[in-house]
């Protein structure tokens, strides 16, 4: 496959595009730990969701 002149432009941008897609990923998977984590600790501190509640506790 020749990509001819720009073959080192388009190379870098894919792995360019590549990089920032995986760091994306990445720092989702971290947020959703942390979130995780926070929710956790609020529920052990006696924190309650309004979505766990039922209609007639309210």
């Amino acid at each position: 496959m020749s990509l001819g002149p720009y073959a080192s432009f388009i190379v870098t941008s894919y792995a360019l595009v590549a990089a920032i897609v995986v760091i994306l990923i990445a720092w989702i998977a971290i947020d959703y730990r942390n979130q995780k984590e926070r929710l956790r600790d609020l529920e052990a501190s006696g924190a309650v969701r309004r979505s766990g509640r039922q209609a007639t506790e309210i």
